[in-house]
């Protein structure tokens, strides 16, 4: 398992940190993995649920656990009121229901499955940072709720709603700002909210017309993803964050351009990943590709196309973002595909179809068990192996998940589009 352990614990206090927390988007990693994790792999409505508690309005945001507290985010559909919710992690009851911020003219969604408040917020210390795109991003205190800071003066049309959720490095929380207008990465201290670095992307459209102006308004210009921290042998931490047309290797204390990745796809949702010294990249729409190049803390400029590892082209999601274990790679597309391929040479093991479409992405409990949950409200739990693919249980719910699983020692946390589950056998 060495080769997942690249994404550092040291962007969180350790004192903080425990095997009973879920700080972030993805988990203490950033992979996906949860470690020490060990809930039950069977449950449904009456089964296994220690407590079920509705969630108001609208919201994919996966939720943070640390210590006696919960924190969630969502929005009224309108996308003219934004809430973060406080829960008691024992009980599940709502003890703050916070609106933070308000919009008169929140840009219309159109035809998309995401809504206002799908980034997901980050918890570390005495602080949790909750974040919903251009409308606003806050710094509350965990118990109390009480705000330290915010900003809402960072320029953004999501044009579909903010997707990105939250990032941080030592003393600074990141925000992704990738939309049809503008396109940059901005890193706030996490005291007091101050800029600390803003970097624009430097992808050439090749879109703009004899004004300057784009040509094409719309999708082609954002993305939705959420930046992967590394931390190399030696040197600085970097990162690596998915755009439309381009992926980027970042400087984490500055935010410098280290090395870019070109290709043609463009609402990018899924999360990058790196294992086995691979940086591998979801193209995003048109048509969803992986992308697998090699990449060190030494890489430098344009990438080309002659220096990819492997690529694959088949069944790969286009929101969901795939988990490592060990030398496999396992990714559940939208249209209820799940596949297995081999790390380091993109081999397709098997790709077979299970029941449910998936957006939300999937989590790994300590043992390896994957848990991938469905729109429809099925959980499918798969063991890890490359022989074919193995499902142990097939578990129901009332409604579906767009949000991914949260797995923190012996508990489950499953956000649906109406309810927050918590899990453990009973």
């Amino acid at each position: 398992m060495r080769p997942l352990l690249l994404t550092a614990l040291v962007f969180l206090p350790l004192a903080a940190l425990t095997a009973a927390d879920w700080p972030q988007f993805r988990g203490p990693l950033g992979t996906g993995h949860a470690p020490g994790a060990a809930p039950p792999l069977e449950w449904s409505e009456t089964k296994n649920i220690v407590w079920k508690t509705p969630i108001p309005y609208k919201g994919w945001s996966t939720p943070v656990v640390q210590g006696e507290v919960i924190w969630v985010t969502t929005a009224t559909e309108d996308g003219k009121e934004f809430f973060a919710l406080r829960l008691n992690r024992a009980t599940g009851a709502v003890e703050q229901n916070l609106k933070l911020f308000t919009s008169d003219a929140p840009e219309p969604l159109g035809n998309t499955v995401n809504g206002y408040a799908s980034p997901s917020p980050l918890i570390d210390g005495d602080l949790v940072f909750v974040h919903f795109g251009s409308y606003g991003t806050a710094a509350l205190d965990a118990r109390t709720g009480a705000e330290k800071w915010r900003r809402t003066d960072l320029p953004c049309r999501h044009y579909r709603g903010p997707g990105s959720s939250l990032a941080h490095f030592k003393d600074t929380v990141i925000l992704t700002m990738d939309g049809v207008d503008v396109q940059y990465l901005i890193a706030l201290d996490k005291q007091t909210g101050k800029t600390v670095w803003k970097t624009d992307r430097t992808t050439d459209f090749k879109d703009l017309g004899p004004d300057g102006q784009p040509q094409l308004e719309g999708d082609l210009r954002k993305a939705y993803t959420t930046p992967l921290m590394i931390e190399p042998k030696t040197g600085e931490p970097w990162f690596i964050s998915i755009g439309a047309k381009a992926t980027y290797g970042y400087d984490s204390a500055t935010g410098k351009e280290r090395w870019s990745a070109l290709y043609d796809g463009f609402s990018n949702a899924s999360s990058p990943v790196y294992s086995h010294g691979l940086a591998i990249l979801n193209t995003g729409y048109g048509k969803a590709n992986l992308h697998a190049y090699p990449v060190d803390d030494s890489t430098r400029g344009q990438l080309s196309v002659d220096q990819l590892a492997w690529d694959c082209l088949k069944r790969v999601p286009q929101r969901s973002t795939p988990v490592v274990i060990n030398d496999l790679l396992f990714m559940f597309d939208d249209g209820g595909f799940a596949s297995c391929l081999d790390v380091k040479t993109g081999e397709i093991k098997w790709s077979e179809r299970l029941k449910g479409n998936f957006s939300g992405s999937p989590v790994v409990l300590a043992d390896g068990t994957i848990i991938a949950c469905t729109e429809q409200g099925g959980s499918h739990v798969l063991a890890p192996v490359a022989e074919k693919m193995t499902v142990l249980h097939t578990n129901t719910l009332e409604t579906g998940m767009l949000a991914g699983p949260v797995a923190v020692g012996p508990e489950l946390y499953l956000r649906t589009k109406a309810h927050l589950y918590r899990i453990e056998t009973r």
